[in-house]
């Protein structure tokens, strides 16, 4: 888990942010039932931009909805737990309807920031079983695109697959990386946090403090399929930022470089009419305040 670092920091003002150190931002290994090796892409991949991503003060985030979602709607920004404003969760512990006023930069496609988006509440938060946070914003999904021209990016409403090309877009950073779903981890294991079913990146996504929070992009549908959060820094087995992976044996693998992102396909059934976060739908196993 990183938000920005010094160092991070510090690097990139030696080395320019399109070639800072790749370290991460704050993951599931024993394949799920799911997961299974991505078949060779005959569609033409959409492009990726940063359209619809948004910079937070300390990670990043989008603009987000369901295929459901209808224009009228409150819009949904989605970053990591680790990023809210109210500090760390506990293990077990979960923010829900919270009131914020917490603000976003939106970005346009390439990059810019062309307006601030105002919460209206954390809708939902937590570090338990997965690494993310929802908030309402003050805007419909109708207004923010009326007025910036700006749509929101679609959650994926299946699981991720193995071998998809993907792209971490940071609104904060201003920066993308690429590579593919190497592998799912049955359970990530930071500091006192637990993980579940989490994305493991291949080598060539190198994210650092500051990206916490990006949407993790399928390169061939443009939706989202999973949140970046986390990376192993230094080697170090379990420790804050330095995950382990823990099959379902028990047996631990530490992954030194390595980054990890939490999927999204669980919080699509937990969307209800409006925007509103509804833990009793059907489907919805999010974990409960």
């Amino acid at each position: 888990m990183k938000m920005p670092l010094v160092g991070a920091l510090f690097a990139v003002l030696l080395l320019g942010a399109g070639t800072a150190p790749a370290v991460a931002a704050t993951s599931h290994d024993a394949a799920a039932p799911t997961a299974k090796a991505a078949a060779p892409q005959a569609v033409k991949a959409k492009a990726v931009n940063f359209a619809g991503t948004v910079a937070l003060s300390n990670c990043s985030g989008s603009v987000v909805r369901t295929a459901a979602s209808l224009p009228s709607d409150p819009a949904l920004v989605l970053s990591n737990g680790h990023c809210m404003e109210t500090g760390f969760p506990g293990p077990g512990e979960v923010v829900f309807n919270r009131s914020s006023t917490r603000s976003f930069t939106l970005l346009n496609s390439a990059g810019s920031g062309v307006g601030t988006l105002r919460a209206s509440k954390i809708a939902y938060g937590t570090m338990t079983d997965t690494d993310i946070s929802l908030y309402q914003l003050t805007r419909t999904y109708a207004q923010i695109e009326s007025t910036y021209g700006i749509k929101a990016l679609e959650l994926n409403a299946a699981h991720p697959v193995q071998g998809t090309a993907i792209t971490v877009v940071s609104g904060y950073w201003k920066r993308t990386y690429s590579c593919n779903v190497d592998g799912f981890v049955y359970r990530l294991k930071e500091g006192e946090w637990t993980w579940k079913d989490s994305v493991r990146y291949t080598s060539a996504c190198r994210t650092i403090g500051g990206t916490s929070g990006s949407p993790v992009i399928d390169n061939a549908t443009g939706k989202v399929v999973a949140v970046n959060n986390t990376g192993n820094e230094d080697g170090q087995q379990c420790t804050d930022n330095n995950p382990c992976e823990v099959d379902e044996s028990g047996n631990v693998t530490v992954r030194q470089g390595i980054n990890y992102a939490q999927e999204t396909y669980g919080i699509v059934p937990c969307i209800g009419t409006g925007s509103q976060i509804d833990l009793s739908r059907a489907g919805c196993a999010l974990p409960k305040p």
